[in-house]
């Protein structure tokens, strides 16, 4: 008997591990930036080191499980969207089919388990997960979508994705140009 709703609780378990993953990393940062411009040694009179660590962990977990919680739902009306215009399944079976596709974050979230000294490592481990998922669902839908329409499909959810991280990646270097126009260290540097 197969139950259309087993896998329901992985979105859920993928996030927790992508959360955990990107945090445990962040620990390790952050801590080395609180020690570098000499905060560490302060925070250290309120706790101890260990209470200190799981505290950014926590406050880590909680950033991240944001973010990725947020890109699920991106993605899932993305996804959505994109069968609106150009699939024939008007009853959802295409949306039934696809989601077994969580087990593909669930695996890719076990696997950021060897890469959580390295940045690099988690973010293409995510990448590759989400690349993996991006075929599985273009396969798992195209059923459902003539040949134009499964060109439209792949074509939308790139289009769509490049323009959002095309937006955030020009506010965060804009922010990122103006808090460091606007520190008064770098007008007393010589030119």
């Amino acid at each position: 008997m197969k139950n259309t709703y087993l896998t329901g609780y992985l979105p859920l378990f993928s996030i927790l591990m992508f959360s955990l993953s990107f945090s445990v990393y962040g620990v390790g940062v952050l801590t080395e930036l609180f020690r570098g411009i000499g905060i560490y040694a302060g925070m250290r009179e309120f706790l101890s080191d260990l209470e200190l660590k799981i505290f950014i962990l926590i406050v880590l977990m909680i950033i991240f499980f944001m973010i990725f919680a947020a890109l699920k739902l991106i993605a899932e009306t993305i996804n959505e969207v994109s069968l609106l215009f150009f699939s024939r399944d008007k009853e959802g079976e295409a949306l039934t089919r696809v989601r077994s596709g969580s087990l593909i974050y669930f695996f890719g979230s076990l696997v950021t388990i060897v890469s959580l000294s390295s940045i690099k490592g988690l973010l293409i481990i995510f990448v590759v997960t989400s690349f993996i998922y991006f075929v599985y669902f273009v396969v798992k839908v195209s059923t459902t979508l003539s040949a134009g329409g499964t060109v439209g499909v792949i074509l939308f959810e790139i289009t769509v994705w490049s323009a959002l991280v095309s937006a955030v990646l020009y506010v965060v270097i804009r922010l990122y140009n103006g808090l460091l126009a606007s520190l008064p260290i770098l007008e007393q540097v010589p030119s």
